[in-house]
């Protein structure tokens, strides 16, 4: 033990820090924290777009998309349905009178609903037509062995009613129950009745989507060709064409763009062991495709969250995501190729198996190993947004030109390209010697036909407490 009189123990040998002076380090190149697994990039596959633009030819399609109606909120007891939107439902679809939209959206009233309320009895006459402004709505339908079946959720935007639009004497198919408290808009039949007498134009459009109703279409909605087929003798054979999509959409390539910027005496001084420029090129370009990725989940105009056709969309039948609403959602589709979640929807839908006692399987994809649901390989994509902390979805998808699926679109070749679809095109050097260096990267994504792509809407990723 030493005291404050005793000297200090002297030194017998070089100490680190002295050392330190005379040896190298070993050092990593520079790591990144927000590089993600990017599933969604590695999975697609992706075409040459030759002229920055590719064009998505369809048959014509008679039967119109169901969409949804949107709301203004004032206030917690005034909603008012968006007029222009009424044009998503399916008889007033391409409807242009916006006075007459206006008028319609003027005559709903709203009502407001409590879990376990029954909207309407199946058997019973349409009176009215419904439009869910907020919360979660069953259809229900008495079974063959005389239990109740659940025929599906209606959620926000979601219709019923507007179906029996030109029929006489209609009568609902089903009852409908809420499954939560919440808001529908409600509109008679004879408020429908009067706007129709004063308007020739709405009465004429109403025929034809009647009409258009009874047109030989397939399943899909796609004009039939007719055929037969079993026949003997010398039957006349029907004639037929095939009717194209006037108006195919198109999807222009989008970009990303940033300019790099390095200063000569960095780039010239400083480039061992490691040089400077490479390294903050990688770390750049990371960045670009981590932005490429959410631009493909989450762009308006070709993000796979707002692409998605609304016949495509589900929402779970009571909350979190069940093995029950996977099966939902990869039959909607022939050959499902891969399941896209949030890793926290991930791990909700991990705990519903824990709690009937499922083990989830495993696939290899690309050397590694991942979960699986059906044999489709359930991949994790940080990209796909959380609502509200406690709410995300689920992208189910078919990919592939041969197989009508989803496609990227990445630019056939372009100048001084770096890695496909992104180029670095040097910029010069300005008076303060900083290098400069243009970063673009060109891409997209195209829905072949709308069944290509689903979603599990609304999912709730919450850990409920036992």
């Amino acid at each position: 033990m030493t005291t404050p009189d005793t000297p200090p123990p002297q030194q017998q040998s070089l100490s680190t820090a002295a050392a330190r002076t005379l040896a190298t380090t070993t050092k990593s190149v520079p790591q990144m924290q927000g590089i993600s697994s990017r599933w969604l990039l590695r999975m697609l596959p992706w075409t040459p777009v030759g002229a920055g633009t590719y064009r998505v030819n369809r048959r014509l399609t008679h039967a119109v998309g169901r969409g949804r109606v949107s709301f203004v909120q004032s206030g917690a007891d005034d909603v008012r349905i968006l007029a222009p939107t009424l044009v998503e439902l399916p008889s007033l679809k391409g409807f242009t009178d916006l006075s007459v939209l206006e008028e319609l959206a003027a005559r709903f009233t709203s009502r407001e609903i409590r879990a376990g309320d029954t909207l309407v009895e199946a058997g019973t006459p349409v009176e009215e037509v419904f439009v869910v402004a907020h919360g979660r709505l069953e259809k229900q339908a008495r079974g063959q062995y005389g239990g109740t079946d659940t025929l599906g959720v209606l959620a926000d935007g979601d219709q019923l009613g507007e179906e029996s639009l030109g029929r006489s004497e209609p009568r609902w198919d089903y009852s409908v129950r809420a499954a939560t408290a919440g808001t529908v808009m409600v509109l008679r039949r004879r408020v429908i009745q009067e706007v129709l007498d004063r308007s020739a134009e709405l009465r004429a459009h109403l025929e034809r989507y009647v009409e258009n109703g009874r047109r030989p279409v397939n399943r899909r909605g796609e004009a039939a060709i007719e055929l037969v087929s079993g026949h003997q003798g010398e039957c006349e054979l029907p004639g037929t064409f095939v009717d194209y999509d006037l108006s195919p959409r198109e999807y222009e390539l989008s970009l990303a763009q940033t300019v790099l910027q390095v200063h000569t005496r960095v780039a010239d001084l400083y480039n061992d062991p490691m040089n400077q420029f490479e390294q903050q090129l990688r770390l750049t370009v990371e960045a670009m495709r981590e932005r490429e990725e959410w631009e493909l989940v989450n762009n308006r105009e070709f993000g796979l969250l707002h692409n998605a056709d609304y016949g495509q969309r589900i929402n779970t039948w009571s909350g979190p995501p069940t093995p029950d609403d996977l099966d939902d959602l990869i039959t909607m589709r022939r050959g499902t190729k891969l399941l896209l979640a949030h890793p926290k929807a991930i791990a909700a839908f991990f705990r519903e198996c824990n709690r009937r006692g499922i083990t989830p399987a495993t696939t290899e994809v690309q050397g590694k190993t991942v979960p699986s649901w059906r044999g489709i390989p359930l991949l994790p994509c940080g990209k796909i947004p959380v609502v509200d902390g406690h709410t995300s979805s689920i992208l189910a998808l078919r990919t592939g030109e041969e197989q009508e699926g989803v496609i990227g679109l990445r630019p056939a070749a372009i100048p001084e390209e770096y890695e496909p679809g992104l180029n670095v095109r040097y910029m010069g050097i300005d008076q303060k010697s900083v290098m400069s260096y243009l970063v673009s990267a060109y891409y997209s994504a195209a829905v072949l036909v709308p069944d290509a792509l689903g979603v599990l809407e609304n999912v709730n990723i919450a850990a409920a407490r036992s």
